[in-house]
């Protein structure tokens, strides 16, 4: 036991000095990973740029408009490929051993190639009506597209495991390969008479040596230990990958429907300014997920990684603006060629401009969208995803012309920017509270989240829910087996009739614990703002400060039906005579305690004449150093809306049919 206290509870000196030394860690392995990831895009960027030139200028606008409309159909595909990418290096990063790292790495491998072969022979069967709605030349350029796609889907888990491992400099000379062996092999099948499928095949080649030289990756396995991974990370990234992808390519392949194959090949080109502006950000963000994820410090020690994120994205995009303005318009006529002429509205430079700033604004909120995602705060996933569905719909109903497609897109970027900016942005910029700090906790032992439940679920057994299943699970309530892994499921899912949603709040990381508490830690206890608490109290929650609030309202209303209930519970439990279980949630030993159950027991024990012995009641404490972010310990927009974001994902799951299911099992 002494030796788990001095594990775990340092002075305040020390820790002060660890928090500074771990963000100063964090911001240098956040900017030497974004520089070598920055360096490295900026060579692809400009690879890119080289490589679309020459296909603009060998083809033309009408058939650069071909081949930029299948490589965008790629990008799609890329939703995909960034959600195994991210939630691999996610993983990957938080995990510390290399057999863990390597199981991850296993298991998604083969997810992602089961995932793109299916894409894969779904785009084969339908290349025709795709052909027809983007009026390409040949349904081959979907054949080709097709096996790309099928080897791009697992490059994404290949480059998430070089992702988490932090070996940026290596996940850097992938990318610059793919830009590279693009440029190359376009230049030499375009010259060799292949036209748009000479660029084509150069992306599908392109993409096949990418995921056959990423190093360093574990070896192939083709059966994976299994290693707990929640859906709803995958889910997560899905949702955020798919509305990226969306405001970032969609907009091209819309245009290639809406306008004649000349205009979507002046916008293809207009279009690769914001594909350079993207890719710079991105090797932004690639660096800080890893490094916030496995960061395991506070949010405010890992706020300088978001702040540096989004001053490195907006000096990228300030200077690029500039550059582009700069420029004169007869050097993107010399760069393009004659025939990318729009001299309605004076030229390219103006539209380039305009869709630099648009993509610029949106990689802001995509640093944010990411950062939360990080930090599992995320909530605004869903928003990213309807503003590109609004995207989508904008376009369709204004396309007049090229400037006012990127007008619709400017619009939007915008409100999406200051949709996702202001909740983070008031919450990190907020001056830090003003956090009491307490005497470390006396931990008796720590205890298992099956032992928790059990003892929660015997508080809980008396309530009108466990009605119709009292007299068939009462024995397994009162005297648990807590080595019955069927046992354990059961209490779980009885638990969840009642409590499902206050027990999915808890953060995954929580340590439980017995703890014995002395008459000073009554003073960093506090109730959870609740309604009737809510009533008596006089802004201030805390345990002590609720007594005296409640021993004068009781004087003014003793036949208040609060204060009976309080009333004819004091004595029992004074006496011992009911569940003594007083269920604790904080950050750290500490961290103020927030009571999760166990208010009424707690008031009446401390209302009782004379007071009860804190001896007589059991305290068990959660402790995570994520339990900001839970509802039940502190309230707030952020952490109520991740509530309502949890109701939202389990509405459709019923534990009843758990229960039923394990009744059925055991003949019951």
């Amino acid at each position: 036991m002494a030796e788990i206290n001095q594990t775990r509870v340092v002075d305040a000196s020390r820790a002060a000095s660890t928090s500074q030394s771990r963000t100063k860690a964090l911001r240098q392995k956040l900017l030497g990973g974004s520089l070598t990831l920055l360096a490295g895009s900026g060579l692809v960027g400009v690879t890119n740029l080289v490589y679309n030139v020459v296909t603009a200028r060998m083809l033309g606008p009408t058939g650069f408009a071909h081949a930029t409309a299948v490589y965008t159909l790629l990008m799609l595909a890329s939703a995909i490929t960034l959600s195994f990418q991210v939630v691999c290096a996610k993983y990957v990063a938080s995990r510390e051993t290399q057999t863990e790292k390597a199981a991850i790495f296993a298991r998604l491998h083969l997810q992602a190639w089961m995932a793109g072969i299916a894409i894969g022979i779904l785009l084969f069967l339908f290349n025709h009506a795709v052909n027809r709605y983007l009026n390409l030349p040949t349904p081959a350029l979907i054949t080709l597209l097709a096996l790309g796609t099928a080897f791009y889907i697992p490059l994404g888990v290949r480059r998430g495991y070089i992702q988490g491992i932090h070996a940026f400099s290596s996940l850097a000379l992938n990318f610059m390969l793919e830009g590279l062996t693009r440029l190359g092999g376009a230049y030499l099948l375009m010259s060799l008479g292949l036209g748009v499928k000479g660029a084509v095949w150069a992306s599908v080649i392109a993409v096949i040596a990418s995921y056959l030289l990423a190093k360093p990756t574990p070896a192939l396995q083709f059966r994976a230990r299994r290693i707990a991974m929640p859906f709803g990370e995958g889910l997560q990234a899905i949702v955020f990958f798919s509305g990226q992808v969306v405001i970032n390519n969609f907009d091209i392949v819309l245009v290639k429907h809406f306008f004649d194959s000349k205009e979507a090949g002046i916008y293809a080109a207009v279009s690769l300014v914001g594909r350079l502006v993207n890719m710079c950000a991105w090797s932004v963000v690639n660096t800080m997920f890893p490094v916030s994820a496995g960061a395991r410090a506070s949010d405010r020690e890992a706020r300088p990684v978001l702040f540096m994120s989004l001053f490195l994205v907006f000096l990228i995009l300030s200077f690029l603006t500039l550059g582009l303005w700069i420029i004169p318009s007869f050097l993107w006529r010399a760069l393009f060629g004659s025939h990318f002429e729009l001299a309605n509205f004076g030229g390219l430079a103006p539209l380039l401009i305009l869709y630099a700033i648009t993509t610029g604004i949106y990689s802001l909120s995509s640093v944010m969208i990411t950062y939360e995602m990080s930090r599992k705060i995320a909530n605004t996933s869903w928003i990213q995803l309807a503003f590109s569905g609004a995207l989508v719909l904008g376009i369709c109903a204004f396309h007049q012309n090229l400037k006012q497609v990127i007008f619709v897109q400017l619009v939007l970027m915008i409100v999406l920017f200051v949709m996702v900016a202001l909740p983070l942005l008031r919450k990190e910029i907020a001056p830090p509270e003003d956090v009491r700090n307490y005497p470390a906790l006396a931990i008796a032992r720590s205890l298992s989240e099956h032992e928790v439940i059990a003892e929660f679920l015997r508080s809980e057994f008396h309530h009108p829910e466990f009605e119709e299943y009292r007299s068939d699970f009462e024995n397994l309530v009162i005297r648990p087996d807590l080595n019955s892994h069927r046992e354990n499921a059961l209490r779980r899912a009885l638990l969840f009739l009642r409590r499902g949603a206050m027990w999915r709040e808890l953060p995954d990381d929580t340590q439980w614990f017995q703890v014995k508490l002395n008459g000073k830690d009554l003073e960093r206890i506090r109730f959870f703002p609740r309604a009737q608490w809510r009533r008596v109290a006089e802004g201030s929650f805390y345990l002590t400060d609720m007594i005296e609030c409640l021993r004068m309202k009781w004087q003014e209303s003793p036949h208040d039906e609060f204060f009976q209930k309080l009333r004819r519970i004091s004595d029992p439990v004074r006496q011992g005579s009911v569940n003594p279980t007083v269920l604790l949630i904080g950050v750290d030993e500490r961290s103020p305690l927030t009571i999760l159950d166990g208010n009424h027991r707690m008031a009446a024990a401390m209302l009782a004449q004379p007071p009860a012995a804190l001896d007589t009641l059991q305290f068990i404490c959660g402790l995570s150093p994520s339990m900001t972010r839970c509802c039940w310990y502190k309230t707030n927009v952020n952490t109520l809306s991740r509530y309502l974001t949890n109701i939202l994902r389990h509405i459709f799951y019923d534990p009843e049919s758990d229960i039923g299911r394990f009744m059925e099992k055991s003949g019951s």
